[in-house]
Parts: structure tokens; C-alpha cells; sequence
């Protein structure tokens, strides 16, 4: 058997983070048995399905990593096989028209309610006569289509994740509507979405539908339309939810839903698709947490999906992040940084100053989270003018610092090739002649080349800012700073 799964996301909104988990456990476990990953897209509400959500969906996949092998399909093309279906299970005496109007159907909800029942469709046109059904469309009535539920059904299935699962057909709300009412002389409208699914994996000959645990419902009235199409049904697994760290479902409110929310806030798509794989699975080595898509898929197993919802967790998605961005290679960091440095509004000149830009991203890969840190983290290597913050300027301001940095100044007169090692024999000189100690020096001339007294290493940055011609400039401004008190 060839492993054919498949992901049907909805284009009535962004690629959400959800969605997006499934896809990515869909692809592992494709991957993993040497199967087929299916892209379809369930566009059949039209009134809510857009184009951009379309385009939104094939891009944050892509992005992901998430190759599909056949696809995208789409449901708005493929209307016709659905109405065959439902006509097939009017046919087999499966399936009727249902002519109660909204009133009705209120009126036996609130009924219900009443009584302290769970609403759900009470039958009641399940066994109409011929004559009744011509009464009613007499009326002008529009039928929707209902599947049969049989109340004392217990519909079971073997959950890869979850185990033995039980359902009661009685608890699924009664007979299922299956098609709209039709808005013209057809005798029934748009197919609806549980009989549109199990035609789409028929056809497509799914073997694995891997989703989340809200569908577990879905999938008892599936079951029973697989069986009423004479199909092999396929095997089930349901995924746990994200939750937020309250142990409620990942929402807006939560700060992201879309994945391309992620990469505008300055995520690696390595690292999300990382991320995700532990959302809700246990790889093997449990101390394993970094490893490629390709790298997952060959340890993926169902059964070790969790049961319990996966709490969504910030600290270590940023923890993952700015593990790939410490490992990537230099010349593409450069290219991811640059947007974010032009946007600050910092100077250069992307060609001639290529060397100096892949220096600076070097020095600062180590304390990157996400990649809009680059402008925080680089603004001391930038600009000729000095801004000092509070600590800063009250290291300038100490007696003798501006003889100290007068001296590093006369000094670097004395070394046209600049290299860290100049630096050091600067400021071991300066030590020994200002009668200091070094580290006076070092946190003298930090405050003078940076204005603070933190930052990337002090030797690096030093040898930046004189590549850039800088340095000096910005040491006489620290010197003038410290007179002026």
C-alpha cells in the first residue's frame, strides 16, 4: 500500500498555525513511508473564500518547506462529482429531502431546550409520502438533503493517536444535511463539507487522514458515508490542539494565527517547521530539539503524537530561531539583514561595503533571537555621530578618562594597518603610560567608540568602526563630551 495522505485546508482566511502543524505532521508521515503529501483546497464557501487566502495558503506551505506532490486541487471544480454522490445515496434510499423550513427547526431547538435536551434534528422528515413531499414543494418549499443516521449505530474506529474511539450514532444531531437547498429549479444545492471530504479521499484513494482532535466528530459521520459509498475507509489520526500557555485554544489574542505572522516578525521558516514538529510529538531522543524537516520525517511515528494539547511556547520557538540564525552562513544572513539595517535607515553601500556588513552580521549572529534584533545589536557600528546612554556618558565623565582616550587617539596615528592586534598594543601602551588599569582602558574606550558600556565584542567593533573611518571621529566627540563637564 502507498501512503497517500493529504492537507485540505479552507481559503476563508491566512494559512493558520493549526492548519499548518497538520500539514507538517501530513508531510512527515508521507515522507517517512515513502507516500504521497496532497494539497486540496476546500473552496466550496464561496461567500467567504478569497483568492489572496488561496495564495496565502500555497505561499506559507512553500515557505514552510512543504513540498506536495499532487495538487492543488480544488473543490469549486469538482462540484459535479459531488452531486453524482449525493444523488447515488438517494438512489440507495440513504439519503431524502428534508423540506422544514428555518421556523421549524427553531421552534423544535428551543423546544428542546426546553425539555434540557441536546439539540439535534429530530427526523421528522425522514419517512415523508410521496404526496407530502409534493405538498411541500407545492408550498415552494426548497429541500436541503439528509444522510440517514441510524440512532443505535456505534460507529468505532482503531484512532492512531487517540486508541480505541467510540461514537453513538444518536449523539452526531440527526440525520445529516449533506447538500443546501437549491437556489434554482435543480432538485438540491451545494454539496456540503462531511460529503465532500469522504468523495475527495475516495477519489484521491487517501489512506491516512491525519487531523486535529476538533474534527473527531466529523470523522463518526464520515465513517458512516464511506460505508454508505462501499469505500474503504480510510485510517484516522487526530492530532492534539494548540493552546496558549493557559492551556486554552491558540487564538488572536495570543499574538499570532497566520504563519506569515511569524516570518514578519523575523522567524527562520527551519526554525517554525522545527518548532512545529514538537508541538504536540516526541522524537525518539527526546534531547534531540534541532533537526531539519527530512531529519524529523525519518523518526516520525504516530504513536508518538501526543494525546494532550500542545502548549504553544514563545521562549523556545525564539530559543530554535536564533539557533539557525547562529548557524547560518554568513553571506545569507547578510541578505536577510540588509532589509532590516535599510529600514533603521543605516548607511552603506550594499556593494562596496558587502565585507564590512558580513563582519558585522558574524559578530552579532550570536545574540540574534529573531532577525529585526539585527538593528539593535548593530546600531553602535552605524552612523559617524556618538549618542552616550545613562552609563555611558558617566564612564566618560570620570576623572582621566579624557586624557585616556586622547591618548588612544595620538596612538592610532601610528598604525595605518589597523588589526586587532594594533588594538591590544594600543591600549596596553595607554595603560602603562596613563598609569591605569587596563580595565579602565577597555570600558574608557567602549564608552568612547560606543557610548554604553555593553555591546559586541569591544576588539571587533573597534576594527568596524576604522575600517568606516569612524572611530577616531567618534573618540574626539567622547573627549569633547568629557571637557564639557
Amino acid at each position: 500500500m502507498t501512503v497517500r495522505v493529504r492537507i485540505a485546508p479552507s481559503p476563508t482566511g491566512n494559512l493558520h498555525i493549526g492548519t499548518a502543524r497538520t500539514a507538517v505532521f501530513n508531510w512527515l508521515f508521507a515522507r517517512r513511508h515513502g507516500g504521497q503529501f496532497i494539497l486540496r483546497i476546500e473552496d466550496t464557501d464561496t461567500e467567504r473564500s478569497r483568492p489572496e487566502f488561496t495564495q496565502n495558503i500555497l505561499d506559507g506551505l512553500t515557505w514552510l518547506g512543504l513540498n506536495w506532490q499532487e495538487g492543488p486541487f480544488f473543490q469549486s471544480q469538482r462540484l459535479d462529482l459531488y452531486r453524482q454522490a449525493v444523488q447515488t445515496l438517494l438512489d440507495k434510499g440513504l439519503a431524502y429531502p428534508c423540506y422544514c423550513t428555518p421556523e421549524e427547526l427553531t421552534e423544535m431547538r428551543e423546544a428542546q431546550k426546553a425539555r434540557k435536551e441536546a439539540p439535534r434534528y429530530d427526523n421528522r422528515h425522514r419517512n415523508l409520502t410521496p404526496q407530502q413531499r409534493e405538498e411541500f414543494a407545492a408550498q415552494g418549499r426548497k429541500p436541503v438533503i439528509r444522510f440517514m443516521i441510524d440512532d443505535d449505530r456505534a460507529i468505532v474506529w482503531d484512532d492512531n493517536v487517540r486508541g480505541k474511539v467510540s461514537w453513538k450514532g444518536r449523539d452526531l444531531g440527526g440525520d445529516m444535511v449533506i447538500a443546501r437547498a437549491s437556489g434554482g429549479e435543480e432538485p438540491f444545492g451545494q454539496p456540503l463539507y462531511n460529503l465532500a471530504v469522504v468523495v475527495d479521499d475516495v477519489d484521491m484513494t487517501i489512506t491516512h487522514v491525519i487531523r486535529g482532535e476538533d474534527h473527531i466528530a466529523n470523522t463518526a459521520k464520515q465513517i458512516l458515508l464511506y460505508e454508505a459509498f462501499g469505500s474503504k475507509v480510510p485510517e484516522f489520526a487526530h492530532t492534539p490542539l494548540i493552546l496558549n500557555q493557559k492551556g486554552q485554544k491558540l487564538s488572536k489574542r495570543d499574538g499570532v494565527t497566520s504563519i506569515f505572522d511569524f516570518k514578519e516578525m523575523g522567524f527562520m521558516p527551519e526554525a517554525v517547521a522545527n518548532y512545529m514538529t514538537l508541538l504536540g510529538w516526541t522524537p525518539p531522543d527526546f534531547t534531540q530539539e534541532i533537526f531539519t524537516l527530512s531529519e524529523a520525517a525519518e523518526q516520525f511515528d504516530l504513536n508518538r503524537v501526543n494525546k494532550a494539547g500542545a502548549k504553544f511556547d514563545w521562549d523556545k520557538l525564539d530559543w530554535l530561531n536564533s539557533q539557525y540564525l547562529r548557524r547560518m552562513p554568513t553571506e545569507e544572513l547578510v541578505d536577510l539583514l540588509v532589509p532590516y539595517w535599510q529600514e533603521a535607515g543605516y548607511e552603506f553601500d550594499l556593494e562596496r561595503d558587502r565585507d564590512w556588513l558580513e563582519e558585522i552580521a558574524r559578530i552579532i549572529a550570536p545574540s540574534l533571537t529573531r532577525l529585526p534584533n539585527a538593528i539593535e545589536e548593530s546600531r553602535l557600528l552605524f552612523g559617524d555621530d556618538l549618542a552616550f546612554n545613562e552609563k555611558g556618558l558617566a564612564q566618560i565623565q570620570q576623572e582621566g578618562v579624557a586624557d585616556i582616550l586622547r591618548a588612544v587617539i595620538e596612538e592610532l596615528d601610528n598604525y595605518p594597518q589597523f588589526s586587532q592586534e594594533n588594538a591590544k598594543s594600543i591600549i596596553n601602551r595607554v595603560t602603562k603610560e596613563q598609569k591605569v588599569k587596563k580595565g579602565m582602558v577597555m570600558k574608557s574606550l567602549r564608552a568612547g567608540l560606543t557610548g554604553e558600556l555593553q555591546g559586541p565584542d569591544l576588539m571587533q567593533s573597534w576594527l568596524l568602526l576604522h575600517q568606516r573611518g569612524i572611530d577616531k571621529q567618534r573618540l574626539q566627540q567622547a573627549v569633547a563630551q568629557a571637557q564639557s563637564n
